[in-house]
């Protein structure tokens, strides 16, 4: 089969890999039908994820087909259509039992395309199947779908609920890329009084105010004071870093209220400075973490009854053989447009790397 392999920062293809096979009985292989990238495969590329060994298939995002189950596996069977989720669980282990999935410590948390072939790839081995694939309701499409493997739930976890979003806050999101619209979308389900989002890209600012935010604004043009004009000097209740860079996280700290939370979802590859010289006294909450899935359930239910927007952060589709191509469009946001890039095995009548609605 074919797969995106990565070969070292900056280095990676779509090539010949060996087909998936069960190693486990409580493994499944999938026929993978669609599949996304993330913003952290990027930063894989860039070498900030050491632990990514070269020859390892990238990729922890998918929608397919079970072609085959260990004998274990009792919740899916062979011909289920799934949802493949980004954190594999064992199920048993200390972290599993109180639902921290990404910590997993009997095989899971996050494994693919990290420590393990991911799903960039025609067909994948999933490990832990029962608690890391999910059947999907027929009204739900693979194109949305897929975006409920990673981007949904992370936003929703790390920064939506970890923030501590609550009914009548004021919520600022600085990164307006997938994860930040997705933590818009998923923080207007609590009833926030406003939500401001901040970017330096004029698309991306148009596209969180499709996606409900209240105001935008240019991460160059002091959106913290944007943030007290608006709260009248006290802050925001609840910032959610989305970006991952030294200076968007301090940013978050000056724009929120002493008292707030600073809810950090962006995979950092550099050090940032908290400056405890002011924050100290500010009673501050600041969270980190990686995204747990225990959500995933809950949100494909309301992404089934169309209580979310996936159909408008898909931005570009490809067949699935023009990974690199894919690659290209979205590390190239900032000049192509693109929010989700989704590649899949049947296309119809989207057209390869065009923007969705071009003409």
């Amino acid at each position: 089969m074919k797969g995106y392999v990565f070969h070292g920062p900056g280095r990676a293809s779509w090539e010949d890999v060996p087909d998936p096979a069960v190693k486990e009985p409580t493994d499944a292989i999938v026929r993978v039908d669609a599949v996304t990238i993330c913003g952290t495969d990027l930063h894989i590329l860039k070498g900030d994820v050491p632990e990514v060994r070269p020859g390892t298939v990238l990729g922890h995002e998918a929608v397919g087909e079970i072609v085959e189950t260990g004998a274990d596996v009792r919740t899916v069977r062979p011909g289920d259509r799934v949802l493949i989720s980004c954190i594999t669980a064992c199920g048993r282990c200390a972290y599993c039992r109180e639902a921290m999935y990404g910590q997993c410590r009997g095989g899971g948390g996050w494994i693919l395309g990290h420590l393990i072939d991911g799903t960039q790839s025609e067909y994948v081995r999933v490990s832990h199947a029962d608690l890391s694939v999910h059947p999907l309701p027929a009204a739900l499409g693979d194109r949305d779908a897929v975006l409920l493997a990673d981007i949904f739930p992370t936003a929703y976890e790390v920064g939506v609920l970890n923030g501590r979003v609550r009914p009548g806050d004021t919520v600022a999101v600085v990164g307006a890329g997938p994860i930040g619209l997705a933590a818009i979308a998923t923080a207007r389900l609590l009833s926030p009084e406003r939500i401001l989002a901040v970017d330096p890209a004029a698309s991306r600012r148009d596209a969180a105010r499709r996606l409900g935010a209240d105001a935008v604004a240019d991460s160059a043009e002091a959106p913290e004071q944007l943030i007290a004009d608006l709260t009248d000097g006290l802050g925001a209740d609840v910032v959610v870093e989305a970006v991952g860079l030294p200076e968007t996280f301090e940013l978050c700290t000056r724009m929120v209220r002493p008292g707030g939370h600073v809810a950090n979802v962006g995979v950092h590859g550099r050090p940032a400075t908290l400056h405890l010289e002011d924050l100290w006294i500010k009673n501050l909450t600041i969270t980190t973490g990686l995204v747990d899935t225990h959500s995933t359930p809950t949100l494909l239910r309301m992404a089934a009854a169309g209580r979310l927007p996936t159909p408008q952060l898909v931005t570009h589709t490809f067949p699935l053989d023009h990974m690199e191509q894919a690659y290209d469009v979205f590390g190239r946001a900032a000049d192509t447009g693109a929010l989700k890039v989704v590649l899949a095995r049947q296309q119809h009548e989207e057209v390869p790397a065009q923007r969705e609605g071009a003409s």
